[in-house]
């Protein structure tokens, strides 16, 4: 499945900002008017790497599917930023 919502989440001591909910699926809009180029890039990365096309897409189609349940955590002193791809 692929990523459909990020959620971002900023605390600071002074203020907590409320979750932000990122449409990530908006992003196939150019992805699918970019595909040629997209296209064109993994076709010179399989030459370059001596491989199949077809393995390079599995590969970045793998990465792309194991995106949903990425939690990142990232804490200062001053503040606290939390990522969830959903």
């Amino acid at each position: 499945m692929t990523p459909n919502f990020a959620v971002l989440g900023i605390d600071t001591p002074g203020f907590h900002w409320p979750q932000l909910w990122l449409p990530v699926f908006l992003l196939w809009i150019p992805v699918i008017l970019l595909s040629p180029i997209i296209f064109l890039a993994l076709v010179v990365l399989s030459i370059a790497a001596r491989t199949s096309i077809w393995r390079v897409i599995a590969i970045f189609w793998a990465i792309l599917c194991s995106l949903p349940g990425t939690n990142v955590h990232v804490s200062t002193q001053q503040a606290r930023v939390v990522v969830r791809i959903l």
